[in-house]
């Protein structure tokens, strides 16, 4: 069972995505808040899941509303995703960059946003349908601006680099098992000890990480990546 806290300021939207996810199988709405003070005090208390914010809220803003939920969280933290009405919005990278799990627009269809916020509750990563690479490569340095290496970094075998490279261009854990002729499970441990010495709390932090450093390069996709093909782990569209 995912346990749900639904964050907007919209008293229709956010109780419409509660009853959405309240007559799904799988989902319990633990809460509401319709400012970012509450989602704070909200997400302490009741240690939910999957936070669905949005990323505009009046008084303290949504991502500085993640910031404190993620500091204060313990462990399991929750996944929070970010709802927008902008795709290409550099709130939307500001949030990814603080540790945000995905982001989804307002108008994403009830059955997607149910199936993505399961994939995130698995720990996968999730942009809006309408979103692909399109929002990193828009916000993240270009190659001609300098390149900032976190100095752990250089702490990853040669292996976990490979994880985050090819977490950067967009695969998923079964699409870089197969990339690398390893199990799922080998995946996931790597990706884990990157997570670690990197202290990354999200999967799209990673992908953040991977573009700021260099790692990755806008414009270069690895085959058979969502990101490569214009699509998203819930549905697809035509590349940009």
């Amino acid at each position: 069972m995912t346990r749900l806290l639904v964050v907007d300021d919209q008293v229709l939207i956010r109780a419409g995505l509660a009853a959405l996810a309240t007559a799904a199988p799988g989902f319990e709405v633990v809460g509401q808040a319709a400012t970012g003070e509450e989602a704070v005090d909200l997400a302490a208390a009741l240690r939910p899941d999957v936070i669905l914010m949005d990323i505009r809220l009046p008084g303290i803003s949504g991502i500085t509303a993640l910031e404190y939920i993620l500091a204060q969280a313990v462990d399991p933290k929750p996944k929070i995703v970010m709802l927008t009405v902008f795709d290409l919005d550099e709130y939307v990278y500001a949030a990814l960059r603080a540790g945000a799990s995905g982001f989804l627009l307002k108008d994403t269809p009830p059955e997607r946003l149910l199936a993505a916020v399961t994939l995130i509750a698995d720990g996968e990563m999730l942009f809006a349908p309408t979103v692909t690479r399109r929002l990193i490569e828009t916000f993240a340095p270009q190659p001609t601006e300098p390149r900032q290496h976190p100095a752990s970094l250089t702490e990853l075998t040669a292996r976990e680099t490979d994880v985050l490279h090819l977490v950067g261009q967009g695969l998923t854990n079964e699409q870089i098992a197969q990339h690398l002729v390893v199990s799922t499970a080998t995946v996931k441990t790597h990706l884990n000890r990157v997570m670690s010495k990197l202290g990354l709390i999200s999967r799209a932090q990673a992908v953040v990480i991977a573009y700021e450093s260099g790692l990755v390069v806008p414009g270069q996709h690895a085959h058979h990546t969502p990101w490569a093909s214009g699509a998203s782990p819930v549905t697809s569209e035509p590349g940009p």
